[in-house]
């Protein structure tokens, strides 16, 4: 199982911690704002999330591109690569901000998830809602699309039906627990998932949308009315930063 004993939480983490709670606490004030305006608010942020989710691996459709293809959601088939990406990313959105009080945190929630995200994707078809059975290592390219080296070593096939497994059993048991903050629980879900990164592709965004589903269930409600995924995007450089200081260090004798 998971080493924690080893977290260094720093007084600024903890900090970070008391504010986003005093947020959540506030939020429940202003839940009883008029539901018109929490409708708009809930589309924006809606718009900025798929838009900014898919962009992250690569797309390069504007929000408003994104805004013009969810309007014709259920009657359109989708050509391009990005269209399609957009089209499963906002499904698994819909599914998420409708069910999170019911959703159990289980593999089979992962996979389901995961054939939803790629539902549209033709050439994802052989892979879709299963774990990899290539190794899928994370790679940098140059400005040609050309590999030139290997940025992070994942988990191999064989080992990880086996670590997703230990890493749920994680989540429920710390949750159940109650002895780590629940921010903590879902950074270092989102952490380890990706160190695995147990799909052959979407492991990004599927990361994203399981983020957005622990903090519904831990609470915070708000999360539907603002975009965590536009943040990502503005400060993409940082978070591949500290998401491989951290990966690093996971399988060592002292996590951080």
């Amino acid at each position: 199982m998971l080493r924690i004993d080893t977290l260094q939480i720093t007084p600024e983490i903890l900090a970070l911690i008391a504010r986003i709670d005093e947020f959540k606490g506030a939020w429940r004030a202003l839940g009883t704002l008029a539901p018109e305006r929490l409708s708009a608010l809930r589309r924006v942020a809606t718009i900025e999330s798929i838009g900014s989710s898919t962009r992250i691996e690569g797309s390069k459709l504007t929000d408003r591109e994104v805004e013009q293809l969810l309007v014709n959601l259920e009657i359109r088939r989708f050509d391009t690569r990005d269209e399609q990406e957009v089209a499963g990313y906002a499904q698994v959105m819909d599914v998420v901000f409708g069910a999170w009080q019911d959703i159990p945190f289980t593999e089979n929630t992962i996979k389901q998830l995961h054939q939803i995200l790629l539902q549209h994707s033709d050439k994802d078809v052989w892979h879709r809602g299963k774990y990899k059975t290539n190794t899928n290592s994370v790679a940098a390219f140059n400005e040609h699309g050309e590999q030139i080296g290997i940025v992070f070593q994942t988990a191999s096939p064989f080992d990880t039906p086996r670590l997703m497994t230990e890493l749920v059993s994680w989540v429920n048991a710390q949750r159940e627990s109650k002895l780590l903050h629940p921010l903590l629980i879902t950074a270092i879900f989102v952490v380890v998932f990706l160190e695995i990164h147990p799909f052959q592709d979407g492991n990004g965004r599927i990361s994203r949308a399981l983020t957005t589903l622990m903090l519904l269930q831990a609470g915070y409600t708000y999360v539907p009315y603002s975009s965590m995924e536009s943040v990502i995007e503005l400060n993409k450089e940082a978070y591949y930063l500290a998401l491989r200081q951290t990966q690093g260090t996971i399988r060592t004798e002292a996590p951080n």
